[in-house]
């Protein structure tokens, strides 16, 4: 006899599982594959391209401007909802993932090593991309300089990594090895995923966070937790985004488009 709580059966994980993609990081990747396709056809160069992130939404107006920032973060993290909801549905939770606040001090000493391991050579990657040519200029932040530009460039880090590695990691390699894949192909399903919504920054974009994934991968897997890689995303994006709005026009190495 089964229950609600009942797993079900691999097909309809399966269609879950695409369903859940098809509403969030899945439809991004479809997204940024039409981006780099229009950016290729552009009488422009790549590297003459920019590629705005955090952009305004109401620009000349910063209260409206605001209230469509604080709506598209919170907007962001429903997928998330969603998967806590079908973990739920399961008998388990978002705990099941690491996704807790159970090893505070462990999790963020961890998330703070793999930011500074890996935010130095993304950056690096991302310059050296730029500079040959196969990639946009990335502009982290689009955002008026008022008062509330810096806050809500944190909350879109924060938003990004959990939404990426809620959905991308701990959900994706779970439905994954319910239906019965081997951890190799989990492990270049989740990294070329994760590349492929970053596609619309270039060739770089797409191959460094590859790479990314395939290590955050091989860490989920060692540590069975998420959220030590949540707070290195969220830094590495923290860093990338505050940098960029205080030290733009400022440094010569930076491009700005």
């Amino acid at each position: 006899m089964t229950t609600d709580t009942a797993v079900p059966s691999r097909r309809l994980l399966g269609v879950e599982l695409l369903i859940v993609l098809g509403l969030s990081l899945g439809a991004s990747g479809v997204a940024a594959l039409i981006s780099f396709g229009g950016s290729l056809t552009e009488p422009l160069a790549l590297g003459k391209q920019v590629a705005t992130l955090n952009a305004s939404r109401a620009p000349g107006r910063p209260w409206l401007d605001l209230a469509w920032q604080v709506y598209y973060v919170a907007k962001g993290l429903m997928p998330v909802a969603l998967v806590g909801y079908l973990l739920v549905r399961e008998g388990a939770s978002l705990r099941v993932l690491g996704f807790d606040l159970r090893r505070k001090a462990g999790d963020l000493g961890r998330g703070a090593a793999v930011a500074a391991a890996i935010g130095g050579s993304g950056l690096a990657l991302y310059l050296g991309a730029q500079a040959f040519g196969v990639n946009l200029t990335v502009a982290p932040s689009g955002l008026p300089d008022v008062w509330w530009r810096i806050p809500v460039l944190i909350a879109s880090a924060w938003q990004n990594a959990i939404l990426e590695e809620v959905v991308v990691l701990g959900y994706l390699i779970r439905r994954l090895g319910q239906i019965g894949w081997s951890w190799p192909a989990i492990l270049v399903t989740s990294s070329v995923l994760r590349g492929s919504y970053h596609l619309y920054q270039g060739v770089g974009g797409l191959i460094g966070n590859m790479v990314m994934g395939a290590v955050f991968c091989l860490l989920y897997r060692r540590w069975g937790r998420v959220m030590p890689l949540v707070v290195a995303h969220a830094l590495i994006d923290t860093v990338a985004f505050v940098g960029y709005a205080l030290l733009a026009g400022h440094v010569s190495w930076l491009p700005t488009g």
